[in-house]
């Protein structure tokens, strides 16, 4: 299948060769790849995007030519179906083969809670638990915010005097929160994106300690999150149906970082969010209702299967991101969303539970 580029495409935003990285381009569409920088070693890091060319077609020639079937393999229903086909089937397992399948993404199943021979379904290889309480520990600073999820991170503001100002290319902020109270909290806050590709663990953890205060669903869609789709739909992220978690950081025991909104959305194949916060490992799974304290780095839901996306918001001035992840983001690479979006927006891969910001100033000094 040849894989047509979108409407109106632009030439690589500020992808030229150089020391670093030469514009490599996709053979069978010529259009340049996409990079992300691995955190740990620093390397630029090409990605091989899962099913991209029958994305790719769906979000261009199906999406621009046919718009009601489009709506349909973007539902609940055909989502179902897709989730079913590749992991339940019944014959499933002898067509793909959970080792070929755990081969195939490069998998680390010694990272695994259960025997790695237990997983011998796609599905009990996309749900699997890991002992993250090892192999993921929480940095040594008690006022680390963490990372929600092993995933590829954008980091963003509402603020047009920040230099992380983005308005309106992944999602809508308004639709994105939904009830009005909560979009007066966080306006001119800032924002992280996270990006669960289908090799990833995809347990969603707690980002800081603090009480639900809120936590309700938004109806919508189920939109790939593969970049490509990201571009071609205006403002998808809060076009999908999603789970809005209201966190107060700042009671006792808390983060102290304000109030945290931590948006679960769904994608293509992904069926739903089971909520299942563990305050110890993946022991005792209750649900994540008002009220409920929780803490940083803790098991909170569970994707149910495929990619996906994390959106972490924070009220304005109460936290400052990484220096690394925001100098990364300005790097000159290869990048669809840089592409697609004409600004540099080079993703970072970075580990559950991982640092990715730490309270403004003025709170770490109050809290030191």
């Amino acid at each position: 299948m040849t894989r047509l580029p979108p409407k109106n495409s632009q030439p690589c935003y500020n992808c030229q060769p150089s020391s670093e990285v030469m514009q490599k381009r996709n053979p069978s569409s010529g259009r340049p790849g996409h990079h992300y920088i691995d955190r740990e070693s620093g390397r630029l890091v090409e990605e091989v995007l899962f099913q991209d060319e029958i994305v790719s077609f769906i979000y261009s020639q199906i999406r621009e030519k046919t718009p009601l079937l489009f709506k349909s393999l973007t539902s609940r229903r055909f989502t179902a179906l897709l989730g079913y086909i590749n992991y339940d089937a019944p014959f499933l397992n002898f067509v793909t083969g959970s080792e070929r399948m755990a081969a195939k993404l490069n998998l680390d199943l010694s990272e695994c809670l259960e025997d790695p021979q237990s997983l011998d379904t796609p599905r009990k290889i996309f749900e699997r638990k890991i002992r993250y309480w090892e192999i993921r520990p929480l940095p040594s600073d008690p006022a680390a915010i963490v990372s929600p999820a092993d995933a590829r991170i954008i980091l963003g503001s509402f603020s047009r005097q920040s230099v992380l100002f983005i308005k309106d290319k992944f999602f809508s902020f308004a639709e994105l929160i939904g009830k009005k109270k909560w979009q007066a909290v966080f306006f001119r806050g800032d924002f992280a994106i996270f990006r669960l590709t289908p090799d990833k663990y995809h347990y969603n953890h707690m980002p800081v300690s603090g009480r639900v205060v809120d936590i309700f669903t938004l109806d919508g869609a189920f939109n790939s999150c593969n970049p490509d789709a990201v571009i071609s739909v205006i403002t998808p992220y809060s076009k999908n149906r999603r789970v809005v978690t209201i966190i107060d950081s700042d009671v006792d025991g808390g983060s102290r970082v304000g109030r945290v909104a931590m948006v679960e959305v769904v994608a293509m194949m992904i069926g739903g969010i089971r909520q299942c916060y563990s305050g110890k490992k993946y022991d005792c799974p209750q649900p994540v209702v008002k009220g409920l304290f929780v803490e940083k780095g803790k098991p909170k839901s569970l994707y149910r299967p495929g990619s996906s996306t994390d959106i972490l918001i924070f009220e304005p001035h109460r936290i400052k991101f990484a220096d690394d992840l925001v100098s990364n983001q300005k790097r000159v690479a290869c990048s669809r969303f840089s592409d697609g979006f004409m600004q540099p927006l080079l993703e970072t891969d970075v580990k559950l539970r991982s640092l990715i910001a730490y309270p403004a100033e003025p709170e770490r000094k109050k809290n030191d």
